[in-house]
């Protein structure tokens, strides 16, 4: 019997056979999948069942994070019923609206000063062992994918001793930057894909990879995105308006805004490599379209980071270098 099906007859077991409809509600970069649950005829309201592999998939980072963001008044799923051990879930229903759909120039600042309100709550709810640590191991197995598949598997170069050795540099002054950050809850894909236009708002979703880390991580997440990018000048207003707020309710952000931004810009250069990474094994382990496309996006960030910082100036010639090498082997950026 097939996963559908499975899923199908565990629905059998809450609502009758014929009282409901499934459609497909969303997928993500992961084995996961989830349908919307209608039931037609009625004004009964949809459910979210979500489908994840357990041979694939630990669903019961989800529940935890779920609990620990519910406790610390975030709008998430609430879970209506569980079988960990087939890796179904049935979720409250947050709705059709992303933040990815709904962002423009008119709502954007209204939807930001949402999402950096439900923020802050997350971080002031950090809690000692609650969650595992970002931690150097865990961030250099993040960057190693860059390398691997990125550069390896995508653009099929191989790297000479000096190029490994600028990656080494670059890569150790990353994960120091980050580790020397205060740590908070991270979510760590607090992006307007996984954030819901809803009441309360924002809706947030994909929390189950959340960890204690940077507390730059997700706000860099949310304002240089995959699928949306803003021009710079609004993004620097953004932040600010961010680090305010955390000052306020006494987050341990840097007292300088100077040094909170450069903590921003560098931790999001250690997420845009993992990310070139993460896109390329998507495309070429998992077979799904739809994500390495989005790459030339991450190459601009990097490009504009590397741009304005000398100790990564050499990151910088290296991206210069290895665009005339893919451009020469037929690959765009």
């Amino acid at each position: 019997m097939d996963r559908l099906a499975r899923l199908e007859r565990w629905l059998q077991t809450r609502f009758p056979p014929g009282s409901f409809a499934l459609a497909p509600a969303s997928a993500d970069a992961s084995f996961r999948r989830y349908f919307r649950v209608t039931f037609p005829g009625t004004s009964r309201a949809s459910v979210i069942a979500m489908d994840a592999p357990p041979d694939k998939e630990d669903s019961r980072p989800f529940v935890h994070v779920a609990r620990l963001m519910a406790a610390a008044g975030l709008n998430v799923p609430a879970i209506l019923a569980a079988d960990l051990g087939e890796g179904f879930l049935l979720l409250s229903d947050l709705g059709t609206t992303p933040y990815l759909a709904a962002l423009d120039e008119g709502s954007a600042d209204r939807l930001f000063r949402d999402a950096l309100a439900a923020l802050v709550k997350w971080q002031l709810a950090t809690a000692p062992g609650a969650l595992p640590p970002y931690d150097a191991a865990l961030l250099r197995r993040e960057l190693d994918l860059f390398p691997e598949w990125y550069l390896g598997r995508h653009l099929g170069l191989a790297l000479g001793a000096a190029e490994r050795d600028m990656l080494e540099r670059t890569f150790a002054l990353l994960i120091a930057s980050a580790t020397a950050q205060p740590q908070v809850f991270v979510h760590r894909d607090f992006m307007p894909r996984n954030l819901m236009v809803c009441d309360p708002n924002p809706g947030v979703l994909d929390f189950q990879d959340a960890v204690v880390g940077p507390i730059s991580y997700d706000v860099v997440s949310l304002f240089r995105d995959a699928f949306l990018s803003w021009p710079e000048a609004r993004v620097l207003d953004w932040t600010i308006r961010y680090w305010e707020s955390a000052r306020r309710a006494g987050l341990p952000v840097a007292a300088d805004f100077a040094d909170f931004w450069r903590d921003f810009e560098w931790m999001g250069l250690q997420r845009h490599l993992k990310v070139l990474g993460i896109f390329a094994r998507i495309r070429y382990r998992d077979g799904k379209t739809g994500y390495l496309e989005d790459t030339p996006r991450f190459v601009g960030y990097v490009r504009e980071v590397a741009s304005r910082y000398a100790a990564l100036a050499p990151l910088l010639r290296f991206f210069d270098a290895i665009e005339g090498r893919a451009a020469r082997a037929g690959y765009t950026f």
